[in-house]
């Protein structure tokens, strides 16, 4: 993949898009049933990961064996509270049973607290607990809490500590307003560039929270943003592939994200 001097787009292969792609199965709702039709659309489209409840990876591991697909746990979820003890273990074991990647919430009051000690030495245990079982750890912010300098202060700490990835929001964050109605952003396009700025570039980014289609997809990659949550997969590889993107590297045009200067998409 490759971004181009021309405004707006970028050379892809299909395999390039559908690496991107980490197929998310964590509506409370699904049943194995539900689980099982996912994890088969992601064997389908080869998908970097399928993005899965803690419960779900036996059932992964089987549905997924032989693919190039990773097995892709949450701990934590969806809003970071337990202790750092349990984040661990449940790390651990998540690794141990084949969680390939594993996506953590921070402890959200922690970081708006200020109590970076607190924050930075939990991820650094959490971390620890995954790559010392082979697996890479993608940790979550949960933007729609966070100010920006919540945001810094974390990609600061995740670039010290060394994990394989930042993650914008896990798709679950809904926020009550004051009248109690309650909104969701996820991602938007003034973080991810933020993150790209804040982490060292060894540091992944990715962008969950409203990435639904094929030019979501193609503009958040050339902000560099490495891989997206998504349960629009079906649709966004279905479009690739009707806007000709092949096996082969293909200049593809998008349209940028409505309101990117500043809104959500």
């Amino acid at each position: 993949m490759s971004q181009n001097s021309k405004a707006n787009t970028i050379t892809v292969t299909l395999r390039d898009v559908a690496k991107m792609i980490d197929h998310s199965l964590l509506h409370p709702t699904m049943t194995d049933a539900d689980i099982l039709d996912g994890l088969r659309i992601a064997k389908k489209y080869n998908t970097a990961t399928a993005c899965i409840k803690p419960y779900s990876i036996p059932l992964a591991k089987r549905e997924l064996e032989g693919t190039g697909v990773l097995i892709c746990p949450v701990l934590g979820f969806p809003h970071g509270n337990s202790t750092t003890e349990v984040k661990v273990f449940e790390a651990d074991a998540a690794a141990a049973a084949g969680g390939q990647e594993i996506d953590m919430v921070i402890n959200i009051g922690k970081a708006l607290g200020g109590d970076w000690d607190y924050v930075s030495d939990e991820i650094r245990q959490v971390n620890d607990a995954v790559t010392g079982r082979g697996a890479a750890l993608k940790v979550i912010f949960e933007n729609d809490f966070l100010q920006e300098g919540h945001i810094i202060k974390l990609c600061e700490i995740c670039s010290d500590v060394g994990v394989a990835f930042v993650k914008t929001s896990t798709g679950y964050g809904f926020v009550k307003q004051d009248n109690g109605m309650y909104t969701y952003k996820g991602a938007t396009v003034p973080h991810l560039k933020l993150m790209r700025q804040s982490c060292k570039p060894r540091v992944q980014i990715k962008a969950a929270g409203g990435v639904r289609t094929l030019d979501d997809l193609l503009y958040v990659m050339s902000l560099g943003v490495t891989r997206i949550g998504a349960t629009a997969t079906v649709a966004i590889m279905e479009e690739a592939v009707r806007r000709g993107i092949s096996d082969q590297p293909a200049e593809v045009a998008f349209t940028p994200i409505k309101g990117s200067d500043g809104g959500a998409y």
